[in-house]
């Protein structure tokens, strides 16, 4: 592409990026209505009533829905940081900012030598393909740290480690972003700065871990993968209903427990495959670390027992990280998240009411979107699997056979 032809394409991505977040936060602050259940009070009622308990020093140990590891509270805690406005409308600008700082890292890195920028117009497209739930979650937050993660790992591993460590500590999954780094450097500073958060908030703010025994009772969620099950077995008279529980929508009644379980024993298999693969990988390029995270986030989005709409950032931001890069193949697999950002955003919030009656609009949305992130991680991982272990790479000849060659060929 020439000159001429980068400036432009810039410049519409720019405008693109610009046009669509301004919708975004006319959406959020409520200027315009969005289809669907307001997805902003999870904002002004949930965070704001952890913001109080939070700010006395202590987690919320008798709230079920706090289901976050301890530095969760730092996002909670934010919009003090801007005082002089609300607190829902200072989370809505600081999301608004995490947004912007994605998408300026996805610049940096997309206008180096040798990257492109497609990764920065998969996250200009992505986010507003979800619709105002982006902003009315703290998972672009995270997801900053994430793709900072990412990029910084081929030449700064501790530095990938530390915030890899410290996202983990936020909402768990950037703990995946490890998955392809080579060496140890990236993990022993991901797991100092686990351990220095940890220590740091169990010895400073009562019930920094209660979130694990909430977060070990939670059942199967409407939107998840092995909810289809259930919406189906509705059709032909199961009697299981569907509730309001630890922060979710939930199935209960016969055979709940068992989805879950067959759910868990997936996700086993899932990491199974993805430690086969590391032991298996032989051909790191510079691509792989991303391509690798990327993979492994579609596994447990894809195994997960909830499968909720803010999940899809997440894919979001791994999949643009990946698009940074000209060697990178998971350029259908980015293309199909696309995909699943619209059916999600029409399944949460547009139709959510179709899906909890589980009518037959919204199962045929879930099994569409369901069944896409499905074939999106089979093809990432495909993709991964012949990209680095489909080959063994031939054993290095020892030096006397090597000189014995070169003898008997010479003149």
């Amino acid at each position: 592409m020439d000159m001429t032809g980068a400036k432009r394409s810039l410049a519409g991505l720019l405008g693109t990026w610009t046009v669509s977040r301004l919708v975004l936060l006319l959406f959020v602050f409520g200027v315009l209505r969005f289809p669907g259940p307001d997805v902003t009070t999870d904002v002004s009622v949930i965070y704001r009533g952890w913001y109080e308990v939070l700010r006395q020093g202590t987690f919320p140990l008798d709230d079920v829905t706090w289901q976050y590891p301890p530095a969760a509270a730092l996002a909670i805690l934010s919009p003090a940081l801007l005082g002089f406005l609300g607190y829902a409308a200072a989370f809505f600008v600081l999301a608004f900012l995490a947004d912007l700082t994605v998408l300026c890292l996805l610049l940096y890195a997309g206008l180096r030598p040798g990257r492109r920028l497609r990764g920065a117009w998969v996250w200009v497209t992505g986010v507003p393909l979800l619709g105002p739930t982006v902003y009315a979650r703290y998972d672009v937050m995270v997801t900053a740290v994430a793709v900072a993660a990412l990029l910084a790992g081929a030449r700064h591993p501790r530095a990938m480690g530390a915030l890899a460590g410290f996202g983990a500590m936020l909402k768990v999954w950037p703990v995946l972003l490890l998955v392809g780094a080579r060496g140890r450097s990236a993990w022993g500073a991901a797991a100092a700065t686990c351990c220095a958060l940890a220590a740091l908030f169990a010895v400073s703010m009562p019930g920094a871990f209660s979130f694990l025994a909430f977060q070990r009772e939670r059942g199967t969620e409407v939107e998840s993968l092995g909810a289809l099950v259930l919406h189906l077995a509705r059709q032909f008279g199961w009697r299981g209903e569907v509730l309001l529980r630890y922060g979710s929508v939930e199935f209960l009644g016969p055979y709940v427990s068992a989805v879950s379980t067959a759910a868990l024993g997936l996700a086993v298999a899932a990491f199974g495959w993805l430690l086969l693969w590391r032991l298996r990988a032989n051909r790191f390029a510079s691509h792989t670390l991303a391509d690798a995270a990327f993979t492994a986030v579609l596994l447990f989005t894809v195994t997960s027992r909830v499968i909720s709409p803010q999940y899809m950032v997440w894919l979001v931001g791994t999949a643009a990280v990946c698009l940074c890069f000209r060697g990178s193949r998971m350029g259908l697999p980015a293309c199909l998240v696309l995909v699943a950002a619209f059916l999600t955003v029409l399944e949460f919030p547009v139709w959510f009411g179709h899906v909890v009656a589980s009518d037959p609009l919204g199962v045929t949305l879930l099994i569409a979107r369901n069944g896409l992130l499905v074939v999106t991680t089979l093809l990432a991982a495909l993709e991964l699997w012949q990209s680095t272990a489909s080959r063994t790479p031939a054993p290095a000849l020892p030096a006397q056979t090597t000189r014995a060659r070169e003898t008997s060929a010479s003149p």
